[in-house]
């Protein structure tokens, strides 16, 4: 990361550990559950259900979210390499056990009344209980979850898993990217804190999964690749167009309407892609995180635009669709 000093030159910041910054994974896990975003993209929604969850073995999960396929998220942290490198069981082995015990949850109902609902009693101040018990909230916030996801048939039939590092070590990047490519779905995020003046930064990083797998692999006859380790020739999974192209291709255009998928509520939207509502600019995920209360909202799927009744999403892939058929015909 580097910081402009002048129009002309740059002055290279040099990342900080956690520990030096006196931080502990504690304070890590709390940064998460309340901006679990940091980790999703605009593509995913994910609704935080339980933190420090006991398993039958005394083991404790850091954080369990469900996203909007139904799966059932393990969300484990590790403050820095050190602390990975340092423990007698794997940091993967560790987060697959805790999965594992995840994967005996065979109902919505058995999920609140294990996770859910203790999470919802202990953070008992950020929810609107009203005349309702923690379990009673939590039945309603999980199903309306699932429903409005369409994903209430599927709930829990696959885990997920998701590691989180200011560093990682290559044996764990090679476990994990073997597990990954035997259809186990886990990924390593990198959080790396920069110390600005007086104020913290983080730059987040997805390592894995990635579309390649082979240069991860950490090759067991030849230790000078295990401190080698590369990343592939063809780089992460496709990222998706974002707001700011959609004005660029002029499929919306500041000032359209956008509405929140079966809710009442509507925006409009901007030139620099935030939405303004009541005179109030804001991100169209802050925005529509407000209306659903989860942790993070799929922004294309649920932003609906008002003139023509169809989601960002597919107005976003209708565009695409039309520009490879182009392409293609141009092409002959």
């Amino acid at each position: 990361m580097y910081v402009l000093t002048g129009k002309k030159k740059a002055e290279k910041l040099e990342a900080v550990t956690f520990t030096e910054l006196g931080m502990q994974e504690s304070d890590l896990e709390e940064i998460l559950r309340n901006s679990i975003d940091m980790i999703c993209d605009e593509e995913e929604s994910m609704l935080i259900v339980g933190q420090q969850v006991k398993n039958e073995k005394n083991g404790r999960s850091d954080l369990t979210a469900i996203d909007n396929n139904g799966n059932i998220v393990l969300i484990e942290i590790k403050r820095d390499r050190k602390d990975i490198e340092g423990r007698k069981e794997a940091f993967e082995f560790q987060a697959i056990r805790y999965a594992a015990s995840y994967a005996t949850i065979e109902s919505p109902d058995d999920l609140v009344k294990k996770v859910y609902a203790p999470y919802i009693e202990k953070y008992r101040s950020e929810f609107e209980l009203g005349e309702l018990t923690s379990f009673e909230l939590g039945i309603r916030k999980l199903n309306e979850f699932l429903r409005v996801n369409e994903v209430e048939k599927s709930f829990n039939q696959k885990q997920k898993i998701i590691l989180v590092a200011s560093d990682f070590d290559e044996q764990t990047l090679s476990a994990v990217s073997w597990l990954n490519s035997n259809q186990v779905d886990m990924s390593c995020y990198k959080l790396t804190p920069y110390k600005v003046n007086h104020e913290i930064y983080l730059l987040k990083e997805k390592l894995l999964p990635v579309t390649n797998y082979e240069d991860y692999y950490v090759n067991l006859m030849d230790k000078s690749l295990a401190v080698s380790i590369k990343r592939s020739k063809g780089g992460t999974r496709r990222t998706l167009p974002k707001i700011d192209a959609m004005l660029e291709w002029g499929v919306v255009k500041e000032g359209d309407i956008i509405l929140a998928k079966d809710q009442g509520n509507e925006g409009v939207l901007m030139a620099n892609g935030n939405i303004r509502v009541n005179e109030e600019e804001k991100s169209m995920q802050a925005w529509l995180k407000e209306i659903y209360g989860w942790s993070s909202v799929q922004t294309y799927v649920f932003a609906i635009h008002k003139e023509s009744g169809k989601s960002l999403s597919q107005i976003r892939e209708e565009y695409m669709a039309r520009q490879a058929v182009e392409a293609s015909e141009d092409s002959f």
